[in-house]
């Protein structure tokens, strides 16, 4: 079996863990892959050393990156290119981007042959996984309409799988905005490597040192790229009202925040934490740090304030080290956290309290902050929901199970029953294989 995986660039973020991990640990059970990339705009961190570390080469195509361009025609013409050259079985994309330009390319690749004139296409199948989505809070209402039609476009004519990440982003992929078929369908959530995580306890105390916390001080974490949709503002609004409603009482905790990430959004994200008298005693900018394992521990609550996700890795990654977790409801968000075990209310604020976390609404920083301070002042409910979240992500997030259920979507693909040609019988075993050994 050949896999041609595409994704539109290797910045920091959940997406290009994800892939990387797919190729490493396929490429380990005898798959042939190729990783196919763009570049990283400047502004963005480049995690390519990830790729590397792990031994995963990359085909890089310069035409290719997030944004729209002329260059898109390039990256198609490389991308047909490519695909005559390594003869895939299956094209993967990952992100909107990589989906678009990709999937174009691979319908030219399927039905510009001699054979497609007798009905014979090329025997090529198509997988696209949507990590989030571009339908709402990234562009205005026309590009949004624009994107969506491509999408839907698409997933007609150059589609055989849409994997979803969630049940959640399911629903609002083809129940709300109709992409695509339901039979399309697979969700396939997320997996990732747990065993750096398994001793977080023992890590705790230097992890703490190295961002110089007391022993007594609460730190309140944010971690991911400084970018509009993270909605990093709302996470510093939150910050400032916390600190006002308890500036008052002598008895408060000491409470830190820390902001975990870069961005082109840096320099706006400080001015804004001055003007609403953050200072440094407050409020921690710790730059991008590469070693999730190092970091995580020494947080007592890891925050989410995005508009807009498929299934954040961060709050994965925050679950693995027991952390309890507070979020926007957004995207797949609401399928981690659980069902929810009380609606909480302090005057005109709201949120959830949920199996594994507390949920509050989009861009509403009022509940944000007493969401928090609901979390920050419960010692015996953090360690609760740490020990329930951990519990889940061991169960349903590890990498061995993601193999599984992507080996399992490439031999439904390549013969419908295990056995009936040798690539979908490698990807049987091979789902047999990783689910058995895990991680």
């Amino acid at each position: 079996m050949k896999v041609v995986r595409i994704i539109a660039r290797l910045n920091v973020g959940g997406p290009a863990r994800h892939v990387v991990w797919l190729e490493e640990r396929l490429r380990r059970e005898g798959v042939q892959s190729v990783l196919v990339t763009g570049v990283v705009p400047e502004g963005e961190d480049d995690m390519g050393y990830f790729a590397a570390g792990r031994g995963v080469e990359t085909v890089r195509i310069p035409e290719m990156s997030r944004e729209v361009s002329p260059k898109d025609i390039v990256t198609v013409w490389k991308l047909f290119r490519l695909f005559l050259r390594e003869r895939p079985d299956v094209v993967h994309t990952h992100t909107a981007k990589a989906g678009t330009v990709g999937r174009v390319a691979g319908f030219f690749y399927r039905w510009l042959t001699p054979a497609a004139l007798a009905g014979r296409p090329r025997a090529v199948k198509f997988v696209h996984t949507y990590h989030g989505h571009i339908f709402h809070s990234y562009y205005g209402p026309w590009k949004t309409r624009a994107f969506l039609a491509i999408e839907k476009m698409l997933a007609r004519l150059a589609t055989d799988r849409i994997i979803a990440i969630s049940r959640q982003q399911f629903r609002e992929i083809h129940g709300r905005f109709g992409v695509g078929r339901a039979g399309q369908f697979r969700v396939v959530p997320l997996g990732l490597d747990l065993a750096p995580f398994s001793d977080w306890e023992s890590r705790r105390a230097p992890a703490r040192a190295r961002l110089g916390a007391a022993d007594d001080e609460v730190l309140v974490g944010i971690v991911g790229r400084l970018t509009e949709i993270k909605n990093h503002e709302m996470f510093l609004e939150a910050a400032a009202v916390y600190l006002r409603e308890h500036a008052a009482g002598g008895g408060a905790r000491r409470v830190r925040f820390v902001v975990v990430g870069d961005g082109h959004l840096r320099t706006a994200l400080e001015a804004r934490a001055a003007d609403l008298g953050l200072g440094a005693k407050v409020l921690t900018f710790a730059g991008t740090l590469d070693d999730p394992e190092n970091f995580y521990p020494a947080l007592d609550v890891v925050a989410l304030t995005s508009l807009n996700e498929g299934t954040p890795l961060t709050l994965i990654e925050a679950m693995a080290n027991a952390r309890p977790v507070i979020s926007t409801a957004v995207g797949g968000v609401v399928d981690l956290l659980g069902e929810t075990e009380a609606q909480l209310k302090r005057h005109e604020s709201e949120w959830s309290l949920c199996e594994r976390g507390v949920l509050c609404g989009r861009g509403d920083a009022l509940s944000f902050a007493h969401g928090l301070d609901y979390l920050i002042e419960r010692e015996g409910v953090r360690a609760e929901l740490g020990a329930r979240g951990r519990e889940f992500v061991a169960r349903e997030y590890s990498l061995g199970r993601l193999i599984a259920d992507v080996s399992r979507v490439y031999s439904e693909l390549l013969g419908g029953e295990e056995g009936e040609i040798s690539g979908a019988a490698r990807a049987g075993r091979l789902g047999r294989a990783a689910r058995a050994k895990g991680d």
